[in-house]
Parts: C-alpha cells; sequence; structure tokens
C-alpha cells in the first residue's frame, strides 16, 4: 500500500513514505529471520519442514505456513480432514431435488488457502504428479480455479504423506498408484 502511496506522491512528502517502506521491509525480515529460528531451534520443526520442501513446489515460506497453520499434520486422522480444515473440500449447493454447482466449502483456515494459492500454481508446472492431475482436469474441461485448487488439495495430501512416512517425497510413489 505504501508503494502505491509513493507513485502517486507529492514531492514533499516522498521522502517520508520512502522511510516508511524501508521500516516495513525491516520488520518484514526481523518476523522472517525469527520464523526461521524458531524453525530450525526445534528438531520436529526442522524435520516437517525439510519434508515439506521435498515436494516439489512448496518452499520455505510455505512450509512455515503450513507448521503455522497445521500444526502437527499427524493430528489429523486423515489427509481429508487436513483438507477439510483448510476449507477445500467440495460442496454440492443443494436444495430439496434441486442440485446445483460444487464448490469448495471455504470453511476453516482462509490464511492457508490463501498461501497456497501460488504453491498450487507453481506446482502444476514443476510437481509431475500434480502436474498429471492438471492435464487429466484440463481434458475434462475443467476452469483453471477448479485445477488450481485441486492441485492445492493434492499438496495437502502430499504433505500429510511425506511428513506421516518420515520420508522425502518421492513423484513415482504416487503416480504408481
Amino acid at each position: 500500500m505504501e508503494q502505491n502511496r509513493l507513485d502517486v506522491a507529492q514531492d514533499a512528502v516522498q521522502q517520508s513514505i520512502r522511510d516508511v517502506i524501508g521500516h516495513i521491509n525491516e520488520e518484514l525480515e526481523k518476523t522472517r529471520k525469527a520464523i526461521e529460528q524458531t524453525i530450525d531451534d526445534d528438531p520436529d520443526l526442522r524435520k516437517r519442514r525439510d519434508l515439506i520442501t521435498s515436494i516439489d513446489g512448496l518452499g520455505e515460506t510455505t512450509a512455515a505456513l503450513l507448521l503455522a497453520e497445521l500444526g502437527d499434520p499427524l493430528k489429523y486422522r486423515s489427509p481429508s480432514a487436513i483438507v477439510a480444515f483448510s476449507g477445500l473440500n467440495p460442496v454440492v449447493q443443494q436444495s430439496g431435488e434441486f442440485i446445483g454447482q460444487s464448490t469448495i466449502s471455504r470453511t476453516g483456515a482462509s490464511r492457508l488457502r490463501a498461501g497456497l494459492w501460488m504453491s498450487g500454481t507453481v506446482s502444476i508446472r514443476h510437481n509431475p504428479v500434480v502436474k498429471a492431475l492438471a492435464e487429466r482436469l484440463s481434458s475434462r474441461h475443467k476452469a483453471y480455479k477448479q485445477i488450481v485448487c485441486a492441485a492445492m488439495r493434492k499438496l495437502l495430501h502430499l504433505v500429510y504423506g511425506v511428513v506421516k512416512s518420515g520420508k522425502p517425497f518421492d513423484p513415482q510413489i504416487p503416480l504408481a498408484g
């Protein structure tokens, strides 16, 4: 927002806005380092982070978000429970005999859904498991948003799988099934 203000500001206040932007960037960097340090100091969190980042399409930032929002993924009874917690589970709009569209439920962790969006788009291109899913859905003429939501769900399933198994992501395992 401050960058937008800088673009339209008068010359008299531009330096003040630049100072605010510099302060915000410093605070963001301090927060990033504190998150990294917290994860690095805890062996369980570090191991989970390393397992999560072994999945193509999930980086350090998304791993930190997943660990913060989900806590221990193994406290959920199944990957479907994580998907439901994140609000990515499908829900059919229905009333009496009327059956409408199927959408995601949107209940649960909205920050998790927002944070997974970019990971979903990246994994469609770089993760062979998610890419195969996206190609299958695309051939069935699904909309791009539906494909990305399916990719996000698949990523949550993969996160649960690698954390439960304790082994880094291997694309051959989910593709074999």
